[in-house]
């Protein structure tokens, strides 16, 4: 099946709030959200001569703006490098201390997780993982989400957010699951 581009004034209109939903889960700033959008739009506009129509026309300006939001980490990246001492303590999580005793065994009960791909098809518990993500530190949030939900791969996120060294990705992804984990559950599991 071949698709055909609409008209691009009908863009922002059908697929404004599409675009901005997906751009500020990610990047967590409505500015930069908003430029990010912007961008996607003016980028497709320079190339709907490119168009093939293999996709739908959503699909195409959401792989438009997964591009415009890599591009906005990396320029994030070269303008605010970290060095890997400095990314582990700033991802550093008081929280996290909460979790483990000295001897790195749990602290806290969490609950069993009997059926999780029930609980994704539920509104509420997106909405409180949404918040759950909201509430991690940025960078967290960000590894994350490229991690999960966008499927990167862990040497693509760090040429991207510039990390150092797939530990420091590993210890990052590691954190940002033991906050999700106790946000969820305690948000979630335990209502």
């Amino acid at each position: 099946m071949t698709h055909q581009l609409s008209s691009p004034e009908q863009w922002l209109p059908r697929y404004g709030d599409i675009l901005y939903r997906y751009a500020i889960t990610r990047v967590r700033d409505k500015n930069a959200a908003e430029d990010i959008v912007q961008e996607t739009l003016l980028a497709g506009l320079k190339s709907k001569a490119n168009y093939a129509g293999k996709s739908s026309e959503r699909t195409w300006l959401i792989g438009i703006l997964k591009h415009k939001i890599i591009d906005y980490f990396r320029k994030s990246a070269r303008e605010h490098p970290l060095e890997e001492d400095t990314l582990i303590t700033e991802l550093t999580h008081e929280e996290n201390d909460d979790f483990f005793n000295h001897k790195g065994q749990w602290q806290t009960k969490l609950s069993t997780w009997s059926k999780p791909e029930q609980s994704m098809e539920q509104e509420q518990f997106l909405a409180i993982l949404q918040t759950c993500l909201e509430n991690l530190p940025q960078r967290l949030s960000q590894i994350f989400i490229m991690r999960e939900l966008d499927g990167m791969s862990s040497e693509e996120i760090c040429k991207t957010l510039s990390i150092p060294s797939l530990n420091s990705l590993w210890v990052s992804l590691s954190r940002s699951r033991v906050q999700l984990r106790h946000c969820l559950d305690k948000n979630w599991l335990n209502q």
